[in-house]
């Protein structure tokens, strides 16, 4: 046996499958997907097939044509699930199975009409990353798979469903049912398998770019990213022809867990980002620039991640560079900063955890899950462009992308890869201490700017009695007034609270970054004024990005604790999954 991914009971010995003809009935009563799946291999072949599942019920299994074939489910593991191992006669090139979803899958939240902005209909949603696929379809879930796919999806009449594909044709099918088919010709890993349901409207932005929402929805989210177009052929000129036909974008309900999921076809996207000033669009720069680095060029496994999200937002920042200028890329670089100390101050105790090539054998993916493969990998591919510089750098990256395109890779062969064609450059920039230590190098690169001079002073002059002058207050960015928020001392009195909130109007912010960074402040002086705001924003969001900061500072007093409590009790019927496992780590780490 050949297990290459620590995540999956995919063998290597065995033949990957090429394409996937998906059905699924949708079923909100039960909170089931009723599905059928043909995996095709595209080559014969015979003896064991080992594939992922989770959660679910398996009805039938056979080879078209010939009928039934053996199979048995392995024992359960918490993090891998079942194993389900298929026996398959001579000459087999596909496999169908028929199963059903469990009402516990992770990859799937179904939502009540309630907890959508029409309240009237219920709503689904899958996020398969990490290794969530298994839960919806069995299937090799590993990104050492990929495959094209093909799907039905029978749905109630009135609600509309899209996926990670392109939209081949709908029709009613008489009681109460409604059909939609869709096809993804470019092969894919299983985690960017993506579907969702509900009351939807769209509106087009491009010839090539449309944003869907519910009803009460769409129309902001068009107004917040009518410059999509715009940021996709910035991208092209850095990274090449955009290569998946179409970016059509969902706002979710805010239950999603995300900021974004870099579904292909249909990003998914939180609706924290509508603030109404299109402060918070540059999201879309880190999910667009996944069209290359992610889902063109894949991590081999999550051990790999960094290759996706460090260079993703390496990509980011140069979109955003050249959309905005120096100045806001250094912001963008700062706000990261941040992150990424709160992640390693996170995992001072596990620090095998804050390496890039991680070693996950017997640790969920989830539970691995932080800022450091995204800002830690980002600041290795910076170190990197500024040690053979940009125009190189560029040309490289183009060079990377078509030698690695529609494949799944490791560390090991991006090395390979830079070594043969940027010689001696890891060893200059020191990438052993990025990939295999802890930490973070001390020879990181730093971004600077005047205005993020001036703002990280005023904001480490606090206690000694700095502040910002009105003239720079009514001047600031949305961006500069976050990071200005970030630099602040953690730990603020209740006047600090009265004098930030007057001068900077923050309790009624539309812009999530600016308010939950102002809630975290407040809530962690105990500051009584903000709870109501702080129950609001808890009982509506389901972020993990907001909940782990917010739920934090409550938990630093024993009158915020019991809050903090209070409010999970009531919200975490509506937060996802991931989310309540992330809550729940929170709560655990300050007794009660």
């Amino acid at each position: 046996m050949l297990r290459q991914d620590p995540h999956s009971y995919y063998d290597s010995a065995q033949p990957k499958a090429r394409r996937m003809r998906l059905k699924l009935g949708v079923d909100f009563a039960a909170k089931r997907l009723e599905g059928d799946v043909v995996l095709e291999f595209g080559k014969a072949f015979s003896g064991p097939l080992d594939l992922d599942s989770k959660g679910l019920e398996i009805l039938t299994v056979q080879v078209p044509g010939l009928g039934p074939i053996p199979w048995e489910l392995g024992d359960p593991d918490t993090i891998l699930g079942q194993r389900l191992r298929l026996q398959v006669p001579s000459g087999t090139q596909e496999v169908a199975i028929t199963y059903r979803t469990g009402p516990e899958a992770m990859a799937l939240q179904w939502l009540e009409p309630e907890q959508t902005e029409g309240k009237s209909s219920p709503y689904l949603f899958s996020q398969c990353q990490q290794i969530h696929a298994r839960t919806m379809v069995p299937c090799q879930d590993t990104p050492m798979v990929r495959m094209a796919y093909q799907a039905e999806v029978n749905v109630p009449e009135g609600l509309t469903a899209v996926m990670s594909a392109g939209p081949v044709g709908d029709e009613a099918l008489g009681g109460g049912r409604h059909v939609y088919r869709f096809s993804m010709p470019q092969p894919i890993p299983s985690y960017l398998l993506a579907l969702a349901v509900g009351r939807l409207e769209s509106r087009d932005l491009s010839p090539r770019a449309r944003v869907w929402a519910e009803p009460e929805t769409v129309a902001a989210a068009a107004w917040e990213f009518a410059g999509v177009e715009d940021m996709i052929q910035k991208a092209e000129g850095l990274f090449g022809a955009y290569p998946w036909d179409r970016y059509d974008m969902l706002v979710l309900p805010p239950s999603f867990p995300y900021g974004g999921m870099e579904n292909p076809r249909m990003t998914f996207l939180t609706p924290t980002l509508l603030a109404g000033d299109r402060s918070l669009v540059d999201v879309v720069a880190h999910e667009l620039a996944h069209s290359w680095t992610g889902n063109l060029v894949t991590n081999a496994s999550m051990e790999h991640f960094w290759l996706n999200e460090g260079f993703t937002v390496w990509a980011e920042r140069r979109i955003l560079r050249i959309l905005h200028g120096d100045d806001a890329a250094a912001l963008g670089w700062a706000m990261g900063q941040k992150a990424l100390e709160d992640s390693l101050e996170r995992f001072e105790k596990e620090p095998h955890l804050t390496l890039l090539r991680m070693h996950l054998e017997g640790i969920d993916p989830d539970d691995a899950f932080s800022s450091i493969p995204y800002e830690k990998g980002a600041r290795l591919v910076a170190a990197l462009e500024r040690e053979v510089g940009e125009d190189r750098f560029l040309r490289f990256i183009r060079e990377y992308m078509d030698a690695f395109r529609f494949t799944s890779i490791t560390t090991e062969q991006f090395c390979a890869f830079v070594d043969e064609k940027l010689p001696d450059a890891l060893a200059a920039v020191n990438a052993h201490a990025y990939l295999d230590e802890p930490g973070m190098p001390a020879t990181a690169p730093e971004f600077r700017s005047l205005p993020l001079d001036t703002i990280t002073a005023l904001a480490e002059g606090w206690a000694a009695g700095k502040r910002p002058s009105e003239a720079q207050i009514s001047a600031w960015k949305p961006a500069e007034l976050q990071v200005y928020l970030q630099r602040l001392p953690r730990q603020l009195t209740q006047a600090d609270c009265v004098w930030l909130d007057e001068r900077f109007q923050l309790m009624g912010r539309g812009n999530y970054e600016i308010l939950v960074e102002w809630l975290t402040l407040a809530a962690a002086a105990d500051y009584e004024p903000a709870f109501p705001r702080i129950r609001e924003v808890l009982l509506r969001v389901g972020r993990m990005k907001y909940l782990r900061p917010l739920y934090g500072a409550l938990s630093q007093h024993a009158r915020t604790r019991q809050l903090a409590r209070e409010i999970f009790a009531a919200a975490s019927p509506g937060y996802h999954g991931l989310s309540r496992r992330v809550v729940q780590s929170v709560l655990e780490a300050y007794p009660a």
